[in-house]
């Protein structure tokens, strides 16, 4: 490390470290803003920040992912040596808790924030039992448990939009004299527009990465050469000013038209008028009350403000308090001790064309390739072409959750299992979510671009459409008391003898050409 641009630099800043009083800052608390460091005079304070090769380790994370990370958590060693705040920053191959258990020795208990990633608070959990570590709360959150809890008298199942009223309410945010803006708390019936190519999708602004985040990104390409993704500097925020320059042009170029076009997908940009700012959010290089007020701020048509506060205000914090009060989707009935729940009993292994291998479906492989050039995709990609991909084949939803963790920028604990196994996948039933949520081909044609590039036809020949007929055929004994469901399964029931046996024919032939690798060709029998 000696020379490095980061240690020459932290150097450079770096403040006597007598008579500290000392914090533990996980990597995604990367503020001043919230806890002690928002409170507290720079000049008595001390930070760790620790760098864990195991952790970067553990999963064949996105090398993107590593980077922004560790880039973030460089800068913002940077940010708080500049304020006086002495840092002490740690590279290490062994766990968290073993970097820390010395230095909290040597300097006394470290305070910290309770860690939103249920990962890190196991690691540290021994620690906190020792008192090497003292728990402080996590202001970052915009909702209690209180409230979810409240929202939910006879507690699960439970149901964002029920949530998502009682903070409303709380809050006073949407709201006119005790009645939701627009006379309605959701307008999602309404941002359902498909995109045409007007009005045009907007350019993620291009960052120029400086000698710290250059240093990063060359020691991710070497230390985890072997990990998938590529590497772009461009479009990594790793200082304060990158994450305001990116929020600067959401709020410029995306979020008036975020609201009709939200659901909307095209293989002419992965993000149409979304803000991809939700890593940035997770690591707390922006603060989710921040964007927030600033978006209440703007003028905006009310149909797109309401769908920012909504995923904002109500499903980041709903996920939260799911994984919380289910200790990570380990309390459920029959749920195993490593949170693999599996309502619908599917075992199918995750095909080769999730990781690039070609499937000859366009609007995956499309999917697929942005991930992994970006580490990024709008949510309806995730759930409407992977999850719904993936469940319409019986893939095994810890195996399809485990690539989410690792394939996106933005993916931890708390928020990937609850929207993959949840809402995803459907692996933990209704308890928060009413239905599965699979489409055919019709969906992926109606409200993206990707079929005229596809060697299969939506109408006609496209797999997916049997895909779907033959999940709720082979699913029917455990769907068939959803009321949400009662119109396809009907549907279904109608299909004849011959094309139920089609459908059938169709899954195992697609199932077992993916999981090899061959790609799928139409007229392939």
């Amino acid at each position: 490390m000696g020379g490095s641009p980061f240690v020459t630099a932290l150097a450079d800043r770096q403040s006597d470290p007598a008579n500290r009083a000392w914090l533990y800052v996980p990597y995604d608390q990367l503020t001043d803003k919230l806890g002690a460091l928002a409170k507290e005079d720079p000049a008595t304070l001390g930070i760790v920040l620790v760098e864990s090769t195991a952790k970067a380790s553990l999963r064949p994370y996105h090398k993107q992912k590593l980077a922004l990370i560790l880039a973030n958590m460089r800068q913002f060693a940077l940010e708080q040596a500049e304020r006086g705040v002495a840092v002490r920053h740690v590279v290490t191959a062994d766990s968290y808790a073993q970097a820390l258990a010395p230095i909290a020795q040597q300097l006394g208990p470290l305070r910290c924030m309770v860690p939103a990633e249920r990962e890190l608070r196991v690691d540290l959990k021994p620690l906190a039992r020792s008192g090497a570590i003292e728990w402080t709360p996590h202001d970052g959150w915009l909702t209690t448990r209180t409230q979810f809890d409240a929202s939910h008298p006879r507690g699960a199942p439970w149901r964002m939009d029920r949530f998502y009223r009682r903070v409303r309410q709380d809050s006073g945010i949407l709201m006119e004299d005790g009645s939701p803006a627009g006379g309605k708390y959701s307008f999602d019936a309404d941002n359902r527009r498909a995109w045409q190519g007007e009005p045009a999708a907007p350019e993620p602004p291009v960052l120029c990465p400086d000698p710290v985040t250059e240093e990063v990104l060359a020691l991710v390409a070497t230390r985890f050469a072997d990990h998938p993704g590529q590497l772009d500097g461009e479009s990594l925020p790793a200082t304060k000013a990158d994450a305001e320059r990116l929020w600067q042009w959401a709020r410029a170029e995306c979020l008036r038209d975020f609201g009709p076009f939200q659901d909307a997908m095209s293989a002419e940009s992965s993000s149409l008028f979304h803000t991809r700012i939700s890593a940035l959010l997770h690591l707390h290089r922006l603060l989710p009350v921040d964007v927030l007020a600033d978006v209440l701020e703007m003028e905006l048509p009310l149909a797109s403000t309401e769908g920012f506060v909504r995923q904002v205000l109500g499903w980041r914090e709903f996920v939260h308090h799911v994984h919380d009060a289910t200790d990570g989707l380990r309390k459920l009935p029959n749920a195993a001790a490593q949170a693999e729940p599996n309502y619908l009993d599917m075992h199918g292994a995750l095909p080769p064309a999730f990781w690039g291998t070609e499937s000859g479906l366009s609007c995956l492989d499309r999917v697929v390739a942005d991930v992994w050039r970006e580490g990024y995709g709008h949510h309806i990609t995730r759930l409407m072409v992977l999850s719904n991909i993936a469940t319409l084949l019986d893939v095994s939803p810890r195996e399809l959750t485990d690539w989410f963790w690792v394939a996106y920028t933005d993916a931890f604990d708390w928020v990937v299992e609850p929207n993959v196994l949840g809402m995803g996948t459907f692996a933990v039933g209704d308890l928060m979510t009413t239905k599965p949520y699979i489409a055919g081909a019709a969906y992926i044609d109606r409200m993206g671009d990707y079929c005229p590039s596809c060697a299969f036809n939506p109408k006609k020949d496209c797999p997916i459409r049997s895909l779907y007929w033959a999940f709720l055929e082979r699913h029917r004994a455990k769907l068939q008391g959803n009321h949400r469901l009662a119109v396809p399964l009907a549907s279904a029931a109608k299909r004849s003898p011959d094309q139920q046996q089609a459908d059938r024919s169709v899954f195992e032939r697609v199932g077992r050409d993916l999981r090899a690798g061959r790609t799928v060709r139409p007229g392939d029998e």
